[in-house]
């Protein structure tokens, strides 16, 4: 199976128009959401895609659950897409314009529906949420992936770029990434996933990070700070969850 830096993978669903605004130019939304169109396309064609046809239709199950519940200027208003790519890095991402990409490393962690669903629906919250759009107006000076917010894994010390973007722009990322696993809990709930398994999840991840850079070198809380939100955020979202099962919302969507 090829490899491919994670980094790669950013800068390709990342937009050019970004590294405008890196420049201190200003770039409209149009023309934001119109290179995340060219980004996505140039992806598909030049990235391997998972060559098993069953888990690209897992994924899609998961994540098409999920959208089912968004409000509809959200979730039929948007042209969603997921694509699963070959390459063994842990990691998703969701560009503004609703392209989801996962990688099939992701797999080996979100081993299960349940937390494959609080990986995507964190991903999904970073579009509704609109985070990469607002990094992008803000033209934070950060590394692509930050813009990203990609799932789980957060920022490796070497791909900072300097100093001055730790202080500037990483506590704001944080604050984006927690939004995203709070939203992203409501979403799975909704859907019928059991949002304890995000807890499951992120224990994975933190299992699968050894030797990650500290708090403060990363865009992403650490493992004890976004355990210890979901968990005050557990009970609200079991309620959900319940009654969504209730309703008839029991997602069957299988790995294989």
């Amino acid at each position: 199976m090829k490899q491919i830096k994670w980094a790669l993978i950013a800068a390709c669903v990342s937009l050019s128009g970004l590294g405008i605004a890196q420049a201190g130019f200003l770039v409209s939304e149009k023309e934001i959401r119109r290179q995340a169109r060219v980004e996505w396309l140039s992806m598909k064609r030049h990235l391997p895609l998972e060559p098993d046809a069953r888990v690209q239709r897992y994924v899609e199950c998961v994540a098409n659950r999920l959208i089912a519940e968004l409000p509809p200027e959200q979730s039929t208003a948007v042209d969603w897409e997921v694509v699963v790519f070959d390459d063994d890095s842990i990691n998703a991402s969701a560009n503004p314009d609703g392209k989801i990409a996962v990688l099939n490393g992701l797999l080996r962690v979100a081993d299960t529906p349940d937390s494959l669903a609080a990986v995507i629906g964190h991903e999904i919250a970073h579009a509704t949420q609109e985070h990469v759009m607002e990094r992008a107006k803000r033209g934070a000076r950060t590394d692509m992936l930050v813009l990203l917010g990609s799932a789980a894994t957060g920022i490796q010390a070497d791909m900072i770029r300097d100093g001055a973007t730790i202080g500037l722009s990483l506590p704001y990322a944080r604050e984006q990434e927690t939004e995203a696993d709070l939203v992203g809990l409501q979403y799975m709930a909704k859907a019928g996933f059991d949002p304890r398994a995000a807890m499951y999840l992120w224990k994975n991840m933190g299992a699968a990070n050894q030797g990650a850079p500290p708090e403060i070198l990363s865009s992403h809380p650490s493992d004890d700070t976004r355990l210890d939100n979901i968990v005050k955020a557990i009970t609200p979202a079991l309620v959900q969850y319940n009654a969504a099962r209730e309703a008839g919302k029991r997602p069957n969507c299988q790995p294989r």
